[in-house]
């Protein structure tokens, strides 16, 4: 079974693309979990209307921001496989086959992207080749380009990963994730574009993007970060 891990809020303008894009590449047997944020628009009206049984839809009870809620669909998930998700992307046609296939023999798999514009005209065909992405953990510890929509994972996983460390001020889901897979697990990288990656004025996450954060809150970070990693050593 394979769950699609989605967090929403305020999604309206792509959600409905992203969904049809994911749903047609499940089975009967599948799921999509939905978190919200507590949306104010019209988001969980358009989930409501593709009438989806594999769709289920949670509001986030947990702590507010993509990292709760990202928290909070994974919690809610009960499939061998789960793959994150964003609500504006596009997922291209063979991403849950190719994955699912690398899954078999890798813990934690990691596909490139197609960087696209709101409208989905292509600023650049590989994110892997625009940032050099690279694996191992000390390469990701000290500046990592994984993109969170771009994981995918065998439950294992998160023998490890949970709880998420309590605050996500300084140490957010997908950095939490790649940290867990990269010094516990097996990592693979897809350099084949999987996802249409959608960025536009109202992104969450920067992207890979050059850090904005102060010296001072990067060095907080990693060490905060690595101290709960050694913690899970005694899971």
């Amino acid at each position: 079974m394979i769950s699609v891990c989605l967090a929403s809020y305020n999604g309206e303008k792509y959600i409905k693309q992203q969904l049809i894009s994911i749903l047609s590449q499940l089975s009967e047997n599948d799921e999509v979990i939905i978190s919200d944020d507590n949306s104010t628009d019209g988001t969980e009206k358009i989930i409501t209307e593709l009438a989806d049984e594999r769709i289920k839809f949670f509001k986030n009870n947990h702590k507010k921001g993509f990292t709760g809620n990202f928290e909070n669909a994974i919690i809610n998930a009960k499939g061998d496989k789960l793959f994150l998700s964003d609500q504006d992307d596009v997922w291209h046609d063979q991403k849950l086959a190719v994955m699912s296939l690398a899954l078999e023999t890798h813990d934690f798999v990691i596909s490139n992207a197609q960087i696209v514009d709101a409208e989905l005209n292509t600023i650049h065909s590989s994110h892997f080749g625009l940032y050099n992405v690279k694996k191992g953990f000390f390469t990701n510890f000290i500046k990592t380009r994984y993109i969170g929509a771009c994981m995918a994972f065998n439950r294992k996983i998160l023998t490890k990963a949970f709880p998420f460390p309590t605050n996500h001020n300084y140490c957010q889901h997908d950095w939490w994730l790649m940290l867990i897979a990269e010094f516990y697990y097996d990592v693979y990288l897809i350099d084949q574009p999987l996802i249409k990656y959608r960025r536009h004025a109202q992104n969450a996450s920067s992207g890979g993007s050059k850090s904005t954060n102060s010296i001072g809150k990067i060095i907080y970070t990693r060490l905060y970060s690595f101290i709960h990693l050694l913690k899970r050593s005694l899971k």
